[in-house]
């Protein structure tokens, strides 16, 4: 898919984007719409380029061809101070000896805004983002959240028409970093403002974001909305990279998906394979396979069960609710779907042929 589906005006446009580093290519041949007004994330691992577009659409690295184009202007030659981005880095980059109050003030200060007006927008931004009566405390009195609340507030004070993010959350404990996902996304609605940020994280990225635009070894892997990512892989690389998936050799000895062909390759996500106990109800009996639970790991709400069918190792989850499957038992095992692909990499989603039986006790 080269750019995002959308009935909004582009207000991001990259067009035949490259970049190279030495031999290494961290974009190639990059081609993206975004929307005014959306969210959206940029979901890579390590080194796939994401951090390289964001950094280009700003103005702090230079694309070696191609065009940036912001509110319809190409802004290629366009220094990064005069592109109208707000930006928010991991590591908060607040000035340690300011307050709360200065440090959301300085670059409307550095821009020369009247007094009173500076005062009005900083106590607006101190509202909106949570931290009313902090004005005059110091970066060193306040939680990782709360920093990263004022660098919002900073990045937003020159009303910004773009708000770049480069992993906002990743310095920030996790219970927190649930928290602040939440905001974000009101926040952004709030206040209308086209954001892209960078995240490695699969669950902010779906939690967060209206659309998902996953980069590869420097090219766009697939875009969508977070379901059609989710439940919709294009490609192989997307099969095995969103989720916990579990690679299955020969599925098609699974009942099922007897009509593939042995060179196909398979992928199964946990949450599409049931386990149950031999004494409970079970979904399509003519597709059931007996195995025997050969792992438990626990992982707080649910269980992930490994299990040894016919040879093969499936991982399926189980609610902590429900009554518990001792390692050694011989349990039912029931695949929804699962993602297929041959050697040019496309992935086909395969349902189990006998999905929609009506339910029985075997």
């Amino acid at each position: 898919m080269a750019e995002l589906q959308q009935d909004t005006e582009k207000y991001v446009e990259l067009r035949n984007i490259n970049k190279t580093y030495g031999t290494f290519k961290a974009s190639n041949n990059i081609n993206l719409g975004i929307g005014k007004g959306k969210l959206i994330a940029l979901l890579g691992p390590s080194g796939s380029g994401k951090t390289t577009i964001l950094r280009m659409i700003a103005g702090l690295e230079t694309a070696d061809s191609g065009d940036i184009i912001i509110d319809g202007k190409v802004v290629n030659d366009v220094p990064a101070s005069k592109r109208g981005i707000g930006f928010v880095f991991q590591n908060y980059a607040l000035f340690r000896y300011m307050t709360v109050y200065d440090n959301i003030a300085f670059g409307l200060k550095v821009n020369k805004w009247k007094k009173s007006d500076i005062k009005k927008r900083v106590d607006e931004l101190i509202e909106l983002v949570g931290l009313s009566g902090m004005a005059k405390r110091y970066p060193s009195q306040l939680s990782g959240g709360q920093r990263q609340r004022v660098a919002f507030a900073r990045a937003l004070a020159p009303n910004p028409e773009l708000l770049l993010l480069d992993e906002p959350f990743a310095a920030i404990d996790a219970k927190v970093r649930q928290e602040l996902r939440s905001w974000l996304r009101d926040m952004i609605t709030k206040v209308g403002i086209t954001s892209i940020f960078v995240t490695h994280d699969q669950d902010e990225a779906i939690e967060v974001a209206d659309e998902i635009i996953v980069t590869n070894k420097g090219h766009i892997e697939q875009i969508g909305t977070p379901r059609q990512i989710y439940r919709e892989p294009e490609t192989a690389f997307m099969a095995e990279f969103m989720g916990h998936p579990v690679h299955v050799d020969r599925i098609n000895k699974i009942k099922g998906f007897n009509q593939l062909d042995d060179s196909v390759k398979a992928v199964l996500r946990p949450e599409n394979v049931n386990i149950t106990r031999l004494d409970e109800k079970v979904d399509s009996a003519a597709s059931v396979e007996k195995g025997v639970v050969v792992g438990k790991l626990f992982m707080g709400k649910e269980v992930e069960i490994t299990v040894n069918v016919n040879g093969i190792e499936v991982v399926g989850t189980r609610n902590v609710e429900e009554a518990p499957i001792k390692k050694g038992e011989e349990v039912n095992v029931f695949i929804h779907r699962a993602f297929t692909y041959g050697a040019d990499g496309i992935v086909n989603i395969v349902e189990n042929a006998n999905k929609f039986e009506d339910w029985m006790v075997i």
